[in-house]
């Protein structure tokens, strides 16, 4: 069985989506790196960083990082389609949006790692450029990986889940539907698909 450990409205909901699409029994871990609890106890055992999420394999392995989970499970179960049969491009973009878009989220999130500073002021600045960064990374993106979302039967594949997931942090979603609307109607989509759906309203309820 595969432990997943993760919490609300994070991108652990990614990997509950794949692991519904794979049809392996699994089971989840309350666990992040922002609260003392049992789960996240046994994550720093597996996880010195309590990275969420983490997956641990049914030989009792670990993955971190939500791009490579998402790869090993397509690879590990094809007929999930997480990936399509000529993966490449589909791995560039969850590359992407892991170098690109899920990083500056970090740093939207929590400016005082990654300055020395105290100041309040400079912390606001580094949020405001790095958001900026952020809504110019999903711009090309949107831009280059369009029809890279979905499978030939119009279901989201690995790509689609991850981007329509992490979209919805720091206004991601919002700036897109200002500058790229068509490629928001696409994420949109993605939203309403059937497993989707249900695991969204639980992370994001109204």
């Amino acid at each position: 069985m595969y432990t997943l450990y993760g919490t609300q409205g994070t991108g652990s909901c990614i990997i509950e989506i794949a692991l519904q699409r794979c049809g392996v029994e699994w089971r989840q871990v309350d666990a992040c790196s922002w609260e003392d609890s049992a789960g996240s106890e046994a994550l720093a055992q597996i996880n010195p960083l309590k990275q969420i999420p983490t997956l641990q394999r049914p030989d009792g392995s670990v993955l971190t990082e939500s791009a490579a989970i998402l790869i090993h499970l397509g690879l590990q179960f094809p007929a999930s389609e997480l990936l399509p049969e000529e993966p490449a491009q589909v791995i560039r973009g969850l590359v992407y949006i892991a170098a690109n878009c899920y990083s500056a989220i970090g740093i939207i999130d929590y400016p005082e790692r990654w300055t020395d500073s105290a100041d309040a002021q400079q912390h606001e600045q580094l949020i405001s450029g790095t958001r900026r960064r952020l809504h110019g990374a999903w711009e090309v993106f949107a831009d280059q990986f369009a029809d890279q979302l979905v499978t030939s039967q119009q279901v989201p594949n690995a790509l689609g889940i991850m981007a329509a997931a992490v979209s919805r942090w720091a206004g991601g979603r919002e700036a897109l539907q200002q500058s790229r609307p068509e490629f928001a109607r696409v994420l949109a989509k993605v939203d309403v698909d059937p497993i989707v759906a249900p695991v969204f309203a639980r992370h994001w309820p109204l």
